[in-house]
């Protein structure tokens, strides 16, 4: 530590808040087994809209590995949507059921599809209680994957700070 400037010093700091500020300290595999605010069936309903939005593809793997439902489900207690998250959760229930008699996580994909197409006809300006909470899921999930280390190193392949011995930009002296 003795060797350290003040420079050195002020680096680890920026770094330590840039860390600190894109989520990489939170580690999402630390989350509980057993749903924190979610019943088991919401859990398993907010995992699976979540996937859709976020696929697994041969890029990256999807909000399903990134674990962005437990994300989802260990935060959510601390916000102020809390209610309408039920009520959207139950919005996708009665969309599946009235398009094709069974539960949406009962549906076959191309079901589940059609729902959360529904869901997001209007997504630019979402006036139906389902289209509000279609653009604050999918605003969630996006946000909860980004800052998860998958999100971040894999999907946007963040490499971290890199040392630069010299400038590369323009010289507009």
């Amino acid at each position: 530590m003795e060797d350290l400037s003040r420079r050195d010093l002020l680096k680890l700091g920026a770094a330590a808040t840039l860390t600190a500020s894109l989520g990489v300290g939170e580690s999402l595999a630390q989350a509980p087994a057993a749903p924190v605010f979610f019943t088991p069936q919401e859990f398993a309903l907010v995992d699976e809209l979540s996937e859709m939005i976020i696929p697994t593809d041969e890029h990256s793997p999807g909000a399903r590995a990134a674990k962005v439902a437990a994300y989802l489900d260990s935060r959510l207690p601390e916000w102020e949507e809390r209610d309408q998250w039920r009520e959207g959760l139950k919005l996708v229930e009665q969309l599946s059921q009235q398009a094709h008699g069974k539960p949406f996580l009962q549906s076959a994909p191309d079901e589940r599809t059609a729902v959360l197409t529904r869901m997001a006809q209007n997504e630019g300006k979402p006036q139906k209680p389902e289209e509000l909470f279609f653009a604050e899921l999918k605003a969630k999930v996006v946000h909860a994957y980004y800052t998860s280390e998958i999100g971040i190193k894999q999907e946007m392949e963040y490499k971290g700070n890199s040392y630069l011995a010299e400038f590369a930009g323009t010289d507009v002296s």
